[in-house]
């Protein structure tokens, strides 16, 4: 590629199972930079076939950042990741007039190339109180809750994320207002240009690989993965029922089968129907940001090419 702007982040978004990752590659090696992970759940290092974490191979073709990073039992939300998204950043304009930032996760994205809004303080008590709820009663009492409480946000959010459940319902129970109505999006400023490109395929289409990719995660070994994760948090004195990480599709669905509440094949059933929930509700995130411009996966060519106009 010709002489690029300097400090450019090129963003490559879309749902789960459309072909990012390969997109993501295509375009680093492109320019010659490196990845930055835009996932929540692909930086745990725990879990690798249910987040459809990049091979081996794919990891030593471009350098990767915010892959098998971190431990389940670390906490993370858009807000660390900010700040560390944007370290990593400045360390690879050091080296390289750009940088490529994947994932599926629109908070994330939202958080390091535009800021956060300002929420503001909750009452501890109130938060401690949520907390021992959730715990006794679990993600059903959660949702049922927020659905309540915040119906804005429920039907508007992540909600099958527990982490952004317990902060919408601290906030509105807090303020007496949905957590929505403090989003203004005011962009705050960065040291680097976004670029925002999404990928998208035919629904049916998309549907049709979202089930293949979570038959193909069942022979790679995801039930053993999971079995491994449930030894580790046993000696550990965890339960998965309390850990952010591991409310992820794909591992809720079969801690649910270790426990009797799931026959394995319900189990795989519930893995694909929540895996096209969420992929329908990311894909509801994007198409609300104007700024993405949209490409087929397969058009590796357009999108190069759409990038060069816009950075040359």
């Amino acid at each position: 590629m010709k002489a690029v702007k300097k400090n450019f982040s090129i963003v490559i978004a879309g749902p789960t199972a459309v072909g990012k990752t390969a997109m993501a590659i295509l375009v680093a090696q492109s320019l010659k930079t490196e990845i930055l992970s835009a996932d929540s759940r692909q930086c745990y290092q725990e879990l690798s076939i249910g987040v459809a974490r990049p091979d081996e191979q794919e990891l030593a073709a471009v350098p990767h950042h915010f892959i098998a990073s971190h431990s389940i039992l670390e906490d993370w939300n858009a807000a660390k990741y900010a700040s560390y998204g944007m370290e990593v950043l400045q360390r690879i304009f050091a080296e390289h007039d750009t940088a490529v930032i994947v994932g599926g996760t629109g908070l994330y994205i939202k958080a390091l190339t535009e800021g956060l809004d300002d929420v503001p303080t909750v009452d501890p008590a109130i938060r401690q109180s949520i907390q021992l709820e959730y715990e006794q009663n679990g993600m059903g009492w959660l949702q049922q809750m927020v659905q309540e409480k915040d119906p804005l946000y429920y039907s508007t959010g992540e909600i099958l994320n527990p982490h952004r459940l317990l902060r919408a319902l601290e906030v509105v129970l807090s303020t007496g207002r949905s957590i929505r109505s403090f989003q203004t999006s005011q962009v705050k400023p960065r040291f680097f240009q976004t670029l925002k490109i999404a990928l998208e395929l035919p629904r049916q289409e998309l549907v049709v690989r979202i089930d293949k990719r979570v038959e193909q995660m069942m022979k790679d070994g995801l039930l053993e993965e999971v079995k491994s994760v449930q030894v580790e948090l046993d000696q550990k004195g965890k339960s998965w029922k309390t850990i952010t990480a591991l409310q992820t599709v794909g591992y809720k669905e079969l801690f649910m089968y270790l426990e009797g509440q799931l026959s394995l094949d319900e189990a795989v059933e519930k893995i694909k129907q929540h895996t096209r929930q969420y992929a329908k509700r990311q894909m509801t995130w994007f198409k609300k940001d104007t700024a993405f411009q949209w490409f087929h996966p397969a058009d590796g060519d357009g999108v190069l090419n759409y990038i060069q106009k816009q950075i040359s």
